[in-house]
């Protein structure tokens, strides 16, 4: 590049400048600047691809999770009235004025049945409760009139009389807490708590404690599968890394050829496999391990058996990548200065493919928490994964809340754990290829 003195033959104050008078440096500065327009340009499709393919969805069901809509969306004015109630006795006159009104009211526009849905999470037989009384309140006001149903000095009495329960005042204290616009039940509903009548977190009674023995199930589940993975990962791992090039690549091309099918081809076909009938029972009795058919699937190992299939390749791979980089030299320099086999291998060669190890196990681990279609067909009630129950929030009981809910615990324990990886190995010490 060509250098000029600044115009009018003033000193050169800048230092160098461009045949056109511009100092060199600011020159290079738009140079950069230009360049990192650039490099945002290149990649602002992929980043708002990412954005509205995963980010926007996955935050907008996790926003579920605290989402409470459907009271006020049917009874307002009974929401900003129960909220505004201090929660003792029962809610005053005036309240449950407003109470009848707005049941008259939604049981004629059948909204009725969306706030009673919404109640029944809280107490079964709620939403029954509430169409009940919708029902005889809106036959009252046709037969005597709103203002006749109205009146008397005590409207406790007249609910009472269509149904014992309202007599109860955790009916009403549930009322209460299902009507602000965000709540904090599906999330502690989602680790066995819930509110009691004073509004303190409790724990729910034994027949409704389920999530957190799924959710210790769940992580039981995915360690046992990690550890086998990885103790039939690694000398996989190290044979691919030691022989010639040619064979080693006729071998990944067997490992990935699974790929080649659909998660749910392989599930099922390990069901075949499994079964009583199946060729692996009939195998192992012609051959005399066992006289009768052994229960192979529908049960635990089951589920080991076929997750670890899956899964393997994903561990084999990271540490594939990083034992190939280490150099053969270093077990030979530590036996040519006394360490048997063992001691070279564990003191020398074992440390150098941590890095390749955290990142197979960090893989394995975060996949296997989220399984749900080999869990849930090879698998008996008691191996169904935490996934499972997000699936069957979201599409049998059609309950968001609580399939966002449980969506946040996993998504939770999958950074607590990340966390702990990145405290004993470090995703920067990870160097694949």
């Amino acid at each position: 590049m060509a250098t000029a003195s600044p115009p009018n033959g003033s000193a050169d104050a800048n230092g160098v400048f461009t045949v056109d008078g511009v100092p060199l440096k600011i020159k290079l500065r738009r140079a950069e600047r230009w360049a990192r327009i650039r490099a945002v340009g290149l990649i602002a499709p992929l980043f708002l691809f990412l954005m509205v393919s995963f980010v926007v969805p996955i935050f907008s069901m996790l926003w579920r999770g605290v989402e409470n809509p459907e009271i006020g969306l049917v009874l307002p004015r009974t929401a900003a009235r129960m909220q505004a109630w201090d929660g003792r006795g029962f809610p005053p006159n005036e309240t449950l004025a407003v109470v009848v009104e707005e049941f008259v009211a939604a049981a004629g526009d059948r909204t009725i049945g969306k706030a009673a849905k919404r109640l029944n999470y809280h107490v079964a037989g709620y939403r029954s409760l509430t169409m009940k009384t919708a029902r005889r309140l809106e036959r009252a006001a046709k037969q005597q009139g709103m203002e006749a149903l109205l009146a008397g000095p005590d409207l406790i009495e007249r609910f009472k009389g269509i149904d014992a329960r309202w007599g109860e005042r955790r009916f009403w204290t549930i009322l209460k807490q299902a009507s602000p616009p965000h709540t904090a039940f599906y999330l502690l509903q989602s680790v066995d708590r819930d509110f009691d009548e004073d509004e303190n977190v409790v724990k729910v009674g034994e027949h409704r404690a389920i999530h957190v023995d799924i959710l210790g199930r769940t992580v039981f589940i995915s360690i046992n599968v990690t550890i086998l993975c990885l103790l039939l990962g690694y000398p996989i791992a190290y044979l691919l890394a030691t022989l010639p090039t040619r064979q080693s690549n006729v071998l990944i091309l067997l490992l990935l050829l699974p790929f080649w099918t659909s998660l749910l081809v392989r599930t099922t076909a390990w069901l075949v496999l499994l079964q009583n009938e199946g060729l692996i029972n009939d195998l192992a009795i012609t051959v005399g391990f066992w006289d009768d058919p052994v229960q192979l699937v529908r049960n635990r190992l089951g589920v080991y058996v076929a997750m670890v299939h899956i899964l393997l390749p994903f561990m084999v791979l990271p540490m594939f990548s990083v034992m190939k980089g280490i150099d053969p030299y270093h077990l030979r320099a530590a036996a040519s200065l006394g360490a048997n086999p063992l001691r070279a291998f564990l003191r020398v060669y074992l440390p150098q493919t941590i890095p390749g190890v955290g990142a197979g196990v960090l893989l394995v681990f975060i996949l296997s928490l989220g399984y749900y279609i080999t869990p849930a067909l090879v698998g008996g009630p008691r191996d169904q994964m935490l996934s499972y129950f997000i699936a069957f929030h979201a599409n049998t009981t059609v309950n968001w809340g609580m399939a966002a809910a449980l969506s946040l615990v996993l998504m939770c324990c999958v950074v607590v754990f990340f966390a702990m990886y990145q405290r004993l190995v470090g995703v920067g010490n990870v160097k694949l290829g």
